[in-house]
């Protein structure tokens, strides 16, 4: 199994993280009303939703179905103060450097029972506070490597002088408050910095988690309108879930789970939403190879060509890569079977250049 992407689930405690985790990873991560009750991160591999790779085993019977896999990374509750080590500190921040996106719970919802650990709900200044917290743990970094780079730049290394400003200006940012990613960074300055695996480099989806009251309207609730004008001021993508209702559905079986998501005015879970703007935002895409022995899909970044793409399958098959037989699903699923959709030349034979798109059944022909 072959997990594509890495989402850290990041929050404030006590704000409904670990049980959107134990929901959509089925894996049990405690749950207690207290912070810090997640000491190590808790990592959890779910299903990507997407119907279209058990429509082609349908039609392959195949002996091995494998969808596309997300794995979530559960950190710890942050504090303010987090960077500097209180609470659990740094040790988590670590954690999320290594993940591919974020997605930061807010609490949204009243509960007397479950204290909140600023004293009152106000998801604004939670996403202020983590907001901060990981700003200041990337300007140490920053601050660490401009340093080291104005020394060299001042002994007359060219690439060092070339480099210190795209440090000074994310420096300048951080300091302020204001993550990495609202600069509008060009290639080579993100290449510059890629080794130093800035958090708030990273797409941030904002998890909006809501009473099971609102969900069918969450919009109607006055949190849920300003964590997404906030969230919308900072180019960020958000999506209302209700963690209490992921987990309940999480504990039931598929016909009890539907039924159960219909009467709330529900076509899925909460958390197929959250994949599915996870991969928008990062552009990702699905295609295929299918067969008797396996069908399986494979994520890969939107504009992919071909050889990359054979490259996921294998490093030989793009070292060898002579061609591409492609075929879209929907055109096959209409055919029935290969041979039917061979018969009306719809199998099309692509180069080097081609790029992958979504839904794209491929077998790549190759020579070591």
């Amino acid at each position: 199994m072959s997990t594509n992407l890495q989402i850290g689930i990041v929050g404030l405690p006590n704000v409904g993280k670990s049980t959107l985790f134990n929901a959509i990873t089925k894996a049990g991560a405690e749950a207690a009303n207290f912070p810090f009750c997640t000491i190590e991160p808790n990592v959890g591999v779910v299903e990507v939703p997407d119907h279209r790779i058990y429509d082609l085993a349908g039609i392959f019977n195949p002996k091995k179905t494998t969808p596309a896999f997300t794995r979530f990374v559960d950190i710890a509750g942050l504090v303010a103060g987090a960077s500097k080590g209180e609470g659990l500190g740094n040790q988590f921040l670590s954690h999320i450097r290594e993940t591919d996106a974020i997605a930061h719970v807010v609490r949204c919802f009243d509960d007397e029972n479950i204290t909140h650990v600023e004293g009152g709900i106000n998801p604004v200044r939670d996403m202020g506070i983590i907001n901060t917290e990981l700003c200041l743990a990337d300007l140490e970094s920053v601050d660490k490597k401009r340093v080291k780079t104005a020394k060299l730049a001042q002994a007359g290394i060219k690439e060092a002088k070339a480099v210190l400003p795209i440090y000074e200006r994310v420096f300048q940012v951080l300091q302020e408050g204001i993550p990495a990613r609202t600069l509008d960074l060009a290639e080579d300055e993100l290449a510059v910095l890629k080794e130093l695996n800035l958090i708030t480099l990273k797409p941030v989806l904002y998890v909006l988690n809501t009473a099971e009251d609102d969900i069918a309207n969450p919009i109607d609730n006055p949190y849920v309108q300003a964590a997404a004008a906030q969230a919308e001021k900072e180019n960020a993508k958000w999506v209302p879930v209700s963690a209490e209702i992921e987990q309940e559905v999480s504990e039931l079986e598929e016909g009890e789970a539907k039924a159960f998501l219909a009467d709330l005015g529900e076509t899925e879970p909460g958390l197929n939403r959250l994949i599915r703007t996870a991969y928008a935002m990062l552009g990702l895409i699905n295609f295929f190879t299918v067969g008797e022995d396996e069908c399986r899909a494979w994520t890969v970044h939107s504009g992919t060509k071909a050889p990359k793409a054979a490259g996921k399958i294998h490093s030989d098959i793009e070292r060898g890569f002579i061609r591409a037989e492609i075929i879209t699903y929907d055109e096959l699923i209409k055919c029935g079977s290969f041979a039917a959709a061979r018969e009306k030349g719809l199998l099309r034979v692509e180069g080097k250049e081609y790029i992958i798109k979504d839904g794209d059944i491929a077998y790549f022909r190759f020579n070591v």
